[in-house]
């Protein structure tokens, strides 16, 4: 079965007759082919200077074509460093297909160790598909979008919860209207081979890469590996694993490569924003349960407390859906409109 339904249109970026960009990578050719994207820039401190984001194809024979990303927000580690490992140690002769490796796309921010780019302040995964005529976030967007995803028939898109967030190591689920790329996109997330696998939409934004790849009619999987600005080490080999299992279940990959997977492997779903605990107020949360743990609506989530006036009681806040804690935020001092927890509720 393709892994693309190629009748469904392409979408591209803005002011696509604004293109400035070069690469010593050849997208097209066979073989091993690394360098790095060069996108134009004239900031105070370099005039005629550029961008270089990091960038590989392996290619042999005949097979799909699968983007394998990370570094999408520059302080999830886990991923980055896979698809670095993939750059120095795939030979062509494993590959059928084609391999497009971009292990730090948005390089300003990986550099930094931020999750939005300092350059100008935006989050690459909320700017697809990008504006050739924009900043550099968007500008990386709208080459990724016009010339990487129109390329591909899959997409493996590597995240972890940065420095803001602590999740669960799990698999993603982004939803699509047809039927048939649904399964797709469920079966390849289930080969990834996390105890956890979770459907969700980012409460419908349409801006970030994988919702662009999968309205492109792409199979595509996510991923989340733990977080807390760190590099875990139980999420790394899993992420490790679970890229081989999906390249191997995507037929790109030799399949000779004998990998372990976990026995159980759950669907989860995030409903919507029931499932969001959001702070109302700034405090300092304290969260009662830790990631993976089973709760209930009503249950008390956590308190926000209130250091500068102790005379003022903490307020308390409740989970409004059953499942598992999915994600909890990792810095203690939140704001209105912070995230504080999100719940995870078991496929029925």
């Amino acid at each position: 079965m393709p892994l693309r339904d190629r009748s469904v249109p392409h979408i591209p970026a803005s002011n696509g007759n604004c293109k400035s960009y070069f690469s010593d990578v050849d997208l097209d050719g066979p073989g091993r082919s690394v360098g790095f994207l060069y996108i134009p820039q004239s900031p105070d401190h370099d005039a005629w200077g550029t961008v270089r984001i990091p960038l590989a194809v392996v290619a042999n024979g005949t097979g799909p074509t699968v983007i394998v990303e990370a570094g999408n927000h520059g302080d999830e580690y886990e991923g980055q460093i896979i698809v670095g490992e993939l750059i120095r140690s795939l030979a062509p002769s494993q590959v059928q297909g084609r391999l497009i490796l971009v292990p730090s796309v948005n390089i300003p921010a990986s550099t930094a160790g931020k999750r939005t780019s300092p350059d100008d302040g935006l989050n690459l995964n909320r700017v697809f598909p990008g504006d050739h005529a924009g900043s550099i976030t968007q500008q990386i967007a709208a080459f990724f979008s016009d010339e990487l995803l129109s390329r591909a028939d899959a997409f493996l898109s590597l995240h972890s919860g940065g420095s803001s967030l602590d999740i669960v190591p799990s698999a993603l689920v982004q939803p699509a209207q047809d039927p048939l790329q649904q399964q797709r996109n469920l079966d390849a997330v289930l080969a990834f081979g996390a105890s956890i696998n979770v459907q969700l939409n980012n409460l419908g934004d349409t801006r970030t890469c994988v919702a662009s790849a999968v309205a492109a009619g792409l199979t595509c999987v996510s991923t989340e590996m733990a977080g807390r600005g760190t590099v875990d080490r139980d999420a790394l080999a899993l992420c490790r694993r679970g890229v081989f299992n999906v390249l191997q279940h995507w037929g790109v990959l030799d399949s000779g490569l004998d990998l372990p997977r976990p026995e159980a492997r759950t669907l989860h779903r995030v409903l919507g924003p029931q499932s969001y605990i959001i702070a109302g107020e700034d405090g300092v949360f304290e969260g009662l349960h830790h990631p993976g743990e089973p709760v209930c609506a009503g249950e008390t989530a956590g308190r926000i407390h209130f250091l500068t006036d102790p005379r003022k009681p903490p307020v308390v806040l409740t989970y409004t859906a059953d499942g598992i804690v999915f994600a909890r935020r990792q810095p203690g001092r939140v704001r209105p409109g912070n995230v504080c927890a999100v719940v995870a509720t078991p496929d029925s």
